[in-house]
């Protein structure tokens, strides 16, 4: 069975938790982006409707219903102011809308940068990490070749006191021989 190293189980748990976060962000995303659509929708309207009223002044100025449609009449004058002040209340509430508009922008702009700067300090923590255990796997390995070496070496001295064994017991086995046909013979 092949052996998962430490790193790749690093590796793996990294992308888990990237995953969570990236899900989790996802979700806020897209929450802003309807947020700063909506309110683009709305800049959007109020500009439509600036363009409609600006058409509706120029048309209440071409209009002169005094003698005969010759002149303007005071209530042609007013409509107009007031078409007029329509599109003044409307380009204030543009600016506003617009401001607003922006501040979204702002704060997606400044939290994107919160969480770039978050994803840097992480990254750079996970580098960490598998720096130090990329080290300690290598001291590991060290440890391991030392005690494969020294079992090595342990292995030679086994070798070594069998074979002594074995020398001994034949040089015993051929002295019991020469001493039991010394018996027999006397």
């Amino acid at each position: 069975m092949r052996k998962i190293s430490f790193q790749y189980v690093a590796l793996i748990m990294l992308m888990m938790v990237s995953c969570l976060v990236y899900g989790q962000d996802s979700t806020m995303v897209k929450a802003d982006s309807l947020s700063f659509e909506s309110q683009r929708e709305r800049v959007n309207a109020l500009l439509n409707e600036r363009s409609q009223r600006f058409g509706e002044y120029d048309v209440s100025l071409e209009k002169k219903t005094g003698v005969f449609g010759l002149f303007k009449t005071k209530k042609d004058m007013q409509k107009s102011i007031d078409i007029l002040r329509q599109i003044v209340l409307n380009d204030n509430n543009i600016f506003i809308e617009t401001r607003k508009l922006l501040d979204l922008k702002d704060a997606q702009s400044e939290r994107y940068q919160r969480l770039a700067d978050e994803y840097d300090k992480q990254i750079s923590a996970y580098m960490g990490t598998i720096t130090k255990l990329q080290n300690e796997n290598e001291k590991l390995r060290g440890n391991v070749n030392a005690l494969d070496e020294s079992e090595t070496g342990n292995n030679a001295l086994l070798y070594l006191a069998v074979l002594v064994i074995l020398i001994l017991g034949t040089l015993l086995f051929l002295q019991y021989r020469k001493n039991s046909n010394k018996k027999l013979t006397q």
